[in-house]
């Protein structure tokens, strides 16, 4: 198998605020792996904020160590991802997710099927995925969820002074279901106060509301709360799985986390077995990473699979949004497919993109 590399970037159509940071670009990672006259796709979209120690250098200068892991069968995912873990033991999940995107696509172009049929799932069964409202000033944040109006869940980025006034706002102008994410913004104590502040908006759960590595305040943020609590920087793997269990009430899986397909797939059944609900989320990516995780929807109760609605050009198309429930392609491997951009300024796709979703101030 040979494989190719590129840069990929991704600029947003506004700016993308968390708590602990602001991202304009994506600077992702394409990756090619060529067997057998067929050519199989991934992305790697790292956090932007370097959030998991992973940059576009740090995957170009790993990648050797990947491809040597890789052997002559395509079809062997099982030991190929072994195989990589075994390569680079911790981190790297971004990188090692492209090469399991591009071999899941490269092996469903050999079969002759879509990704979530080798899988055995069923495409009926997709979740409504959410959209995701970034920080901004009260005014904005009611905007874009007014614009969002196709979209029937939406994520709220809070951990900001500012929260219960956007929530309010948000809520004043949309009816939709309102999740909620800190990014790890608070401690214990503050995220209780918080959440039983937020909770009078009709929040359905609470994502990551403490630090990653503070499981005690998982459990007791749980234990002083009515709404559900997902962790997500605190599962990365699927050796979190059980440090998670009895201090959550689910968990929030990252093909860039957790390094593909193949363990994501490990994650959602340990999960369940440990009576945990199971979100699949993403990184700011295009419609490419997004359909490898839409392929696995089928098995989990909720998705925020939105990265390629966020940016102002998506290079791929694939996964569709029927009111927010995702449509899988039909094609196979991923069944995704480049688009024909047409060549234009980054100020004149800005503009187009905010006829639809208004700027951040």
């Amino acid at each position: 198998m040979q494989v190719r590399a590129e840069p990929l970037d991704l600029e947003l159509a506004t700016p993308f605020r968390i708590s602990r940071g602001v991202q304009r670009v994506a600077r992702n990672l394409l990756l090619e792996v060529a067997h057998d006259g067929l050519i199989g796709q991934g992305e790697a979209a790292p956090d932007g904020g370097g959030y998991y120690g992973e940059k576009r250098e740090t995957m170009l200068a790993a990648l050797p160590y990947l491809i040597e892991r890789l052997g002559d069968d395509p079809l062997c995912l099982e030991d190929i991802t072994a195989g990589m873990d075994q390569a680079l033991h911790h981190g790297h999940g971004a990188l090692k997710a492209a090469l399991d995107m591009a071999l899941h696509d490269l092996v469903g172009k050999l079969l002759g099927q879509p990704v979530y049929r080798f899988l055995g799932l069923n495409r009926a069964r997709t979740p409504v995925s959410s959209y995701t409202i970034a920080i901004d000033t009260p005014e904005a944040m009611a905007a874009k969820a007014r614009a969002a109006v196709d979209y029937p869940i939406l994520k709220v980025k809070v951990g900001m002074p500012d929260d219960l006034a956007n929530l309010r706002a948000i809520r004043e102008v949309s009816r939709a279901t309102l999740r909620v994410d800190a990014n790890a913004a608070w401690t214990a104590k503050e995220a209780i106060r918080c959440i039983d502040a937020l909770a009078e908006y009709d929040i359905e759960f609470v994502e990551q509301p403490v630090a990653a590595d503070d499981l005690d305040g998982l459990r007791l943020v749980r234990e002083h709360t009515r709404v559900p609590i997902f962790a997500d920087e605190s599962c990365v793997t699927p050796s979190d799985i059980a440090r998670v269990a009895g201090r959550v009430d689910g968990i929030n899986i990252k093909l860039a986390k957790c390094g593909g397909l193949r363990n994501a797939v490990k994650m959602v059944h340990a999960a369940h077995a440990l009576d945990l609900e199971v979100m699949l989320g993403c990184m700011i990516g295009s419609s490419l990473s997004i359909a490898a995780a839409a392929h696995l929807s089928p098995l989990v109760e909720y998705a925020d699979l939105d990265g390629g609605l966020l940016l102002a050009d998506d290079p791929f198309h694939g996964v569709r949004f029927d009111r927010g429930k995702l449509v899988l392609p039909d094609g196979p491997g991923l069944g995704v497919a480049q688009r024909d951009l047409p060549r234009r300024s980054p100020s004149a796709r800005r503009a187009e993109k905010a006829e639809k979703i208004p700027k951040e101030t």
